[in-house]
């Protein structure tokens, strides 16, 4: 019974201490989108800027922002946001898309780009942070 009771123990810890890692990683992209805030916003209110607001990334199509123009390489870039293809792009995002718009020089540190995926996939596309 004691065996029982200390896995117990054991997976509710490291249970909790997963959801705190990721709560971690959400809250420090939060900081790291300080670089995207003078062209891109993201949240409850979230418009259009210099680049478009980045609500509800994770499975959208590229180039499909609601009221945003597009570079056509954008628009017929096939890709469909998820972990992998964004922590592609943000590394040299005028290598994944040649064509882009967009002129930033992107982010090499992975922990950084994990931090910033953890904090733009809690959006949903109405703005809302996901549970």
């Amino acid at each position: 019974m004691n065996k029982l009771t200390l896995s117990a123990f054991v997976v509710m810890t490291a249970s909790s201490l997963a959801s705190a890692a990721l709560a971690q990683d959400a809250a420090a992209g939060k900081t790291s989108f300080n670089k995207c805030l003078p062209c891109h916003s993201i949240g409850e209110g979230a418009k259009n800027k210099v680049g478009p607001e980045l609500n509800g990334l994770d499975g959208r199509h590229s180039g499909t922002a609601p009221d945003y123009n597009y570079s056509d390489a954008n628009k017929n870039s096939g890709i469909t946001w998820n972990e992998a293809q964004f922590k592609e792009y943000i590394k040299d995002p005028k290598a994944k898309i040649p064509g882009t718009k967009m002129t930033f020089a992107g982010i090499k540190n992975e922990t950084e780009i994990n931090n910033l995926w953890a904090y733009l996939s809690s959006f949903d596309k109405d703005g809302k942070q996901k549970q």
